[in-house]
């Protein structure tokens, strides 16, 4: 059992270089199947993620800069190449959105709280009062006795 567990363990290594972790970080793995960066894609035989940090590799070695590599992908496969949106344009309405949406949230259950925690109107009369506090009275000198 413990032999099987060693082998286990040799999958999980980290296999990705650290130059080709860094840029491809900032890229989406594009195979459809997985939700992952190109640098963190598990998937055995993914047709997109070996030949992506093969080309990473090759532009690291050339002396290209980080946003070079990145500005190429999107050169060819378009804004989708990118892990998280840019933070401009557009873009800019994914980094804003969720947590405008979540202060909106947080203000309405506030309104909702305090809305429904109004103070109810005093419907009872003096008269109605001191009726039922001399029914009580009257229920408790039985007990005295």
């Amino acid at each position: 059992m413990l032999l099987i567990s060693g082998f286990c363990l040799a999958q999980t290594g980290d296999m990705v270089p650290p130059e080709v972790r860094r840029v491809g970080d900032r890229l989406a793995c594009l195979c459809k199947s997985c939700n992952n960066t190109v640098a963190t894609c598990q998937m055995v035989g993914c047709h997109y993620t070996a030949p992506a940090r093969a080309r990473i590799s090759e532009l690291v070695r050339e002396g290209k800069s980080d946003d070079a590599i990145v500005a190429d992908f999107v050169k060819v496969e378009g804004k989708k190449a990118l892990a998280a949106p840019e933070a401009s344009g557009f873009g800019l309405t994914a980094w804003l959105a969720p947590p405008f949406m979540a202060l909106a949230g947080v203000g309405i259950i506030f309104w909702f709280v305090r809305r429904s925690r109004k103070k109810a109107a005093a419907v009872v009369d003096d008269g109605t009062v001191a009726k039922y506090q001399q029914a009580a009275e009257r229920d408790f000198s039985r007990f005295e006795e």
